[in-house]
């Protein structure tokens, strides 16, 4: 599948400032980025390699308060999407470094605090059946709601009050399969099946010796998603970052497939 991605972002801040960025499509497995162009005014702009050495993240200092971004890129998406129940957990004792670390609690997701309901609720299944079983529950068990979360919220708030966004879905199917002991980290991405477009958060869980792409929101397939970060939490995949208050004038993210 080939996509076209097209993101207008202009902020104004509270003064200049260097800002993080995870915009740009990752040149990573089961994508082909065919071209892709960016401009930010008036920037000087460094690119450093993202977390787990997927993607760039660009490094841009802003030299007055108008921030403007653009970006444009066609994406062939070539993985498939998979059947989780078919899939195995690894033991922990053969993890590889690059799954290891994201078996751990983070900043937005409490993994820990979880051990005991996991095993209540999903202890009956193993592996990608695990997987599978957990993202119905979140899918069933919580509503997407616009606005009912923010950049505090963390998945023990999100499992009480039972809604959320994209980011806060991925939370919760991140912390429940750490607590089972599989891996699990955040990504970022983009897709044409997101409903109200935006940047989008899904989750990859390691399951017979490779990452598998997870949305718990129900939107998105593996076979339609363009990542674009990874990271413990959405802490480290937040599409920008700045020292500063930064408000929004005008944001556009437009994903169609041609």
């Amino acid at each position: 599948m080939r996509i076209s991605i097209d993101v207008w972002m202009h902020y104004k801040l509270a003064a200049a400032d260097t800002v993080f960025y995870a915009v740009e499509v990752a040149q990573t497995l089961g994508q082909v980025v065919k071209a892709q162009t960016l401009e930010i005014a008036n920037a000087q702009v460094n690119r450093i390699l993202g977390d787990s050495g997927v993607g760039t993240r660009l490094c841009a200092a802003i030299p007055d308060q108008d921030m403007q971004l653009s970006y444009k890129a066609l994406v062939d998406i070539t993985r498939s999407a998979v059947d989780l129940p078919q899939l195995n957990a690894t033991p922990v004792h053969e993890l590889p470094a690059e799954a290891a670390p994201y078996l751990r609690p983070s900043y937005y997701c409490q993994s820990d605090q979880f051990v005991e309901f996991v095993g209540d609720t999903f202890g009956h299944v193993e592996g990608g059946a695990k997987i599978a079983v957990m993202r119905d529950w979140i899918e069933s068990e919580v509503s997407y709601v616009i606005g009912s979360s923010d950049q505090d919220t963390t998945v023990l708030d999100t499992f009480q009050t039972r809604q959320g966004v994209c980011r806060d879905y991925t939370h919760l199917i991140c912390a429940f399969a750490r607590a089972a002991q599989i891996p699990a980290r955040a990504v970022a991405a983009y897709s044409p099946n997101v409903r109200p477009q935006d940047f989008h958060a899904v989750a990859q869980v390691w399951l017979d010796g490779a990452w598998h792409l997870v949305d718990a929101t129900g939107m998105c397939n593996a076979d339609d998603l363009a990542v674009i970060a990874v990271g413990r939490d959405a802490y480290d995949i937040a599409f920008m970052d700045s020292s500063v208050f930064a408000q929004c004038q005008r944001q556009e993210v437009r994903v169609s497939r041609i």
